[in-house]
């Protein structure tokens, strides 16, 4: 078996025209006529590393501990491969793999290489950036804040960023290509091609950029802060642009994989699956970005494509509920490895046909909980956001980019093992809403809203919340199983006011 794992980073569904989206993306059209594509795909974990984790792991792990590497106890897909005979090769420009949050994860992979120059990747060097030439080209909305280094960073990178071969994206398929060509003859491997792109800053080739004018005349605004927006139509307007740009960037370069697979043939034999690891509010609901707000559909609800020689079948859909973490165990199911005890996800291929009306829920450490089924959505808030009785459970302590302080370790304890650290006891350590994990001390946004629920067959944009006591109390009830399974801790469980002994007769209080 050989197959090809293309992971984007924010890939909106709502945008891909084979899912009846905004823009115009053949190639994922192309590619949907010849795979089977999935309508009711989502989350799991967010946001970027902790879904990686869920890849990894085929088990979420947002009840348990934020944004981390993976732990020592930790199952994870590439290196059961690898130790199975399979080569795994992952190919990325996603630079927080270089991080000290995401630092486990590509040596899990036989090889690996990064693309360096993504948004603020330490890459590009300047002891005396062009601040004065900055400020004309870059809009203060987004940039241009001294206190905002990583943006600084980012303006240094596409300082020297000049080529659309220079672009990362575009690397990362020149060097997919290459490992296609040193190994198509070959048996037994999974290239995992993550491409960053289209996450901001949406930024692309100037060719793209050309197809989408607007009316706005101004500096740059392709990086939109997280929360409500403050912008004007015209601005709305360039910055989605700027998103279908990049997009479009997205949907070409992919395009030349889908006409590698036509020139060689590796439709027979080779497995093609292509998904993202969440969405991007491009002000829907009048909020941008993720991480601090609802786990509305254009955030939880996310593509996946799928094509299996011999198994699935070209064009055809499937409304059945999968999310992130099946991913694992249908990789190994693929590859003919037996899924490890602690997965709790099922594989995709196993189920195949099976539209059982299944329940997932889906979140993000410190934040409300999302379920879905194949028609409701529920999301879930805590009593109170601010509390701070939570704790990670970790033995890898650090945040996105930085090492747990010495303030937050002081408090840390030792804890029992849970069921899937294998033995292994673990560091308790309060979790402090000033630390700097996703989402942050900034909290506004996650404070104006309270639990919702919403009927997508009669309202598609989750305008409106609804009420209906049966269906909040299945959905409430699912998240209640979904945290037994996943061995959540007593205090995570009061974080977020329920009772694990409690029966589905009593639903949440839901605004509507």
């Amino acid at each position: 078996m050989r197959a090809v794992f293309v992971l984007f980073d924010s890939l909106n569904r709502h945008d891909l025209g084979c899912y009846g989206g905004r823009l115009a993306t053949p190639n994922f059209d192309r590619f949907a006529a010849r795979a089977m594509t999935f309508d009711n795909h989502f989350v799991g974990s967010l946001p970027c590393m902790p879904a990686r984790r869920d890849m990894h792991t085929g088990r979420m792990n947002f009840m348990h501990r934020s944004w981390g590497p993976l732990e020592p106890f930790d199952n994870s897909m590439p290196e059961i491969l690898a130790q199975a005979g399979v080569h795994t090769h992952l190919l990325s420009d996603h630079f927080h793999y270089l991080e000290d949050g995401g630092a486990t994860y590509h040596n899990r992979y036989s090889t690996w290489e990064i693309i360096r120059g993504q948004e603020y990747d330490c890459w590009g060097a300047l002891a005396e950036p062009p601040l004065a030439e900055f400020r004309r080209q870059y809009s203060d909305k987004h940039y241009n804040n001294p206190k905002q280094k990583n943006r600084l960073q980012h303006q240094v990178n596409r300082h020297f960023i000049r080529e659309e071969a220079d672009f990362p994206g575009p690397q990362c398929f020149a060097r997919a290509f290459d490992f296609l060509d040193n190994n198509r003859s070959a048996d037994n491997w999974l290239l995992h091609l993550e491409c960053f792109d289209p996450h901001e800053p949406f930024v692309a080739p100037q060719r793209f950029h050309d197809r989408f004018a607007t009316d706005y005349d101004g500096p740059i605004l392709d990086w939109p802060h997280y929360g409500r927006s403050d912008n004007t139509p015209e601005e709305t307007a360039q910055i989605r642009a700027n998103y279908a740009a990049l997009m479009t960037m997205c949907d070409e370069y992919f395009g030349r994989l889908l006409d590698y697979f036509d020139e060689h043939d590796l439709w027979a034999d080779t497995a093609l699956i292509v998904s993202t690891d969440h969405g991007f509010l491009l002000s829907e609901h009048d909020l941008w970005g993720k991480n601090m707000t609802p786990w509305y559909d254009e955030l939880a609800r996310i593509p996946l494509m799928l094509h299996v020689p011999g198994v699935t079948q070209p064009g055809t859909r499937s409304r059945m509920v999968t999310q992130t973490p099946d991913l694992m165990p249908t990789l190994l199911e693929l590859f003919g490895q037996p899924i490890p005890d602690e997965v709790r996800a099922p594989s995709i291929l196993s189920r195949l046909g099976d539209e059982d009306g299944r329940e997932v829920i889906f979140g993000i450490f410190g934040g409300p909980i999302g379920v879905a089924d194949d028609r409701y959505r529920l999301i879930f808030y805590p009593p109170d956001l601010d509390d701070e009785s939570l704790n990670e459970y970790t033995l890898m302590p650090t945040h996105l980019h930085s090492l747990f302080t010495p303030g937050e370790l002081r408090d840390a304890t030792l804890a029992p093992p849970l069921d899937f650290t294998k033995g292994v006891p673990l560091l308790r350590i309060p979790a402090r809403v000033g630390a700097k994990r996703p989402p942050g001390p900034n909290r506004e946004v996650f404070r104006s809203f309270s639990t919702m629920l919403f009927d997508i067959q009669a309202d598609p944009t989750q305008a409106t919340p609804i009420r209906d006591a049966a269906v909040e109390a299945r959905l409430t009830a699912a998240i209640l199983r979904e945290l037994q399974a996943h061995d959540a801790t007593p205090e995570f469980y009061r974080w977020m006011g329920l009772d694990p002994a409690a029966t589905p007769a009593s639903p949440p209080e839901v605004t509507a």
